[in-house]
């Protein structure tokens, strides 16, 4: 099963959910991202994040949705604009929901601040994903309308709040 992660630059959120969800993901499930309007590159925080997280990124980069290797069966939007556009006809038959999260490369304030605004949007972007993951997925591909219900679901969900 191929999943897009969609968004409109396809230089930070995209990227950290793909790589996120390729370095998680069982065998069989492979994620792409792409943007309606591709920036061309990757964030470099959002590269430093991948790196202290553990997570492969070298492979990725930013790339339009006409430039797929494959037509994905999931497309998730993971940012507002990306949700409302439309999408190009070969995208039509796929299983669509939209995961909205902050777009940290709009994050202002000191170093520390930019910095919590990356680590907030990978922590939701990856409580997401994995919430994804536990869902009886091969049942559930045979099953697209309960499927596209639980994904619409998993995006409105947060991670807990840990208090120290």
């Amino acid at each position: 099963m191929n999943v897009l992660m969609l968004c409109t630059g396809n230089s930070c959120r995209s990227i950290m959910a793909e790589a996120t969800f390729n370095h998680l993901a069982p065998s069989g499930w492979r994620a792409l991202s792409a943007g309606s309007k591709p920036t061309g590159y990757i964030h470099p925080r959002a590269l430093a994040l991948l790196a202290d997280e553990g997570i492969t990124h070298q492979d990725y980069f930013s790339k339009s949705w006409q430039d797929l290797p494959v037509t994905p069966d999931i497309v998730i939007s993971v940012c507002a604009n990306a949700a409302n556009e439309t999408c190009p006809n070969y995208l039509t038959h796929a299983i669509r929901t939209h995961w909205g999260v902050e777009d940290p490369a709009h994050a202002t304030g000191s170093d520390s601040d930019i910095r919590q605004a990356f680590h907030q949007a990978y922590t939701v972007l990856r409580f997401r994903i994995e919430t994804f993951l536990t869902l009886p997925l091969q049942q559930l591909i045979l099953q697209p309308g309960e499927l596209k219900a639980a994904m619409d679901a998993i995006g409105f969900m947060s991670p807990p709040v840990i208090n120290h």
